[in-house]
């Protein structure tokens, strides 16, 4: 199978700098870079475009005008600009451990979505990442907090897949094939603002029979600290999520058709009709 990475950003060039450079690092690269911007300036550009320089795989800056937070709009935008069969979802705050593209294609089945988890560090560690006085990072580096997250052991994490319950699904460690996106409608456009925009397309994953493979002591990653993003439009994407669990919803009505050409539009109904 083939693999596009899809890094979600916006205004925070440096941390983009320091995953795009986790990335260069890993033991098995994606055959895709794609870089879903929500509007950031310049600066951001510059790091797309260093990187664009350096990679020795395609890295594709796919972006849209800042009008507030809308990034389930740009990852829909970057999957259907996507060219391979399997996605594989972070976040631009997140510095990979060198094997997680492995692990993910290791993970990958048929039929089946991935929610991963993450690393949490803290705001000390953060600095010191930012800085550069600290260029790399485990389960045992002092300020990594819930470091359960990042130890990385292949055999226990067959163990928790077998055992563990699902889970909610965050999108900053999140992979699916590209065709069952593509059968869902993608995200969910009308969900702007912070939160349940990844729940929501988990819920239609399941609801049309994609199962969700839980990964953990696997596909490490490590979280820079940052200030919590307003929480403003949480309430009503929390009424959108529970209006498709009602639904019981297995297609997003605002969803990644509209960025699709025509070619793509026909390969949705060839997939539905599959």
């Amino acid at each position: 199978m083939t693999v596009s990475l899809i890094i979600s950003t916006y205004n925070w060039p440096r941390a983009l700098y320091l995953c795009l450079d986790s990335v260069m690092q890993q033991s098995v690269l994606p055959d895709e870079i794609l870089i879903a911007d929500d509007g950031s300036g310049m600066e951001t550009r510059d790091v797309v475009r260093h990187f664009e320089r350096i990679s020795p795989v395609p890295v594709r800056h796919i972006w849209h005008e800042d009008r507030g937070f809308r990034v389930a709009a740009i990852r829909n935008k970057a999957i259907a600009a996507s060219r391979c069969d399997y996605l594989i979802q972070i976040d631009g705050d997140l510095i990979l451990q060198r094997n997680f593209i492995q692990d993910h294609i290791a993970f990958a089945k048929e039929g089946h979505y991935v929610a991963g988890s993450r690393g949490i560090i803290t705001e000390a560690l953060t600095r010191k990442v930012l800085s550069g006085e600290i260029t790399s990072l485990s389960a045992l580096s002092r300020g990594v907090r819930n470091s359960n997250n990042a130890l990385r052991i292949p055999i226990a994490a067959v163990l928790y897949r077998m055992l563990a319950p699902s889970r909610t699904p965050r999108s900053c460690n999140m992979a699916l094939w590209r065709k069952d996106a593509l059968r869902v409608n993608g995200y969910d456009e009308t969900f702007e603002g912070w939160g349940y925009e990844d729940t929501e397309l988990g819920l239609r994953l399941e609801n049309s029979g994609i199962r969700q493979r839980l990964m953990k002591f696997s596909g490490i990653v490590f979280h820079l600290h940052h200030d919590k993003a307003s929480r403003e439009g949480c309430p009503a994407n929390e009424q959108r999520y529970m209006k498709s669990i009602r639904e019981h919803r297995t297609w997003s009505p605002a969803g990644i058709d509209r960025h699709l050409s025509p070619a793509g539009q026909a390969a949705i109904l060839t997939i539905l009709h599959s």
